[in-house]
């Protein structure tokens, strides 16, 4: 798995996770969904991914969109 997968993968996982927390918990849990949008976005402007700098960290091997 590279780099670009594992942050796409995240970011996945986060937004259902969210969405299942406000479904079973409370409804404020969906600001973690816009959270995750919201960095995404900021991503695709500016090629900064917090989640991306700690994979990296991690070992996870380069990809193309996030270096």
């Amino acid at each position: 798995m590279n780099l670009d997968r594992a942050v796409l993968r995240f970011a996945g996982f986060i937004v259902l996770l969210s969405i299942a927390l406000a479904w079973f918990v409370h409804p404020y849990w969906i600001g973690l969904a816009a959270f995750a949008g919201l960095n995404m976005i900021q991503a695709s402007f500016t090629g900064f991914c917090p989640a991306a700098t700690i994979f990296r960290r991690l070992g996870v091997r380069q990809g193309v969109a996030f270096k």
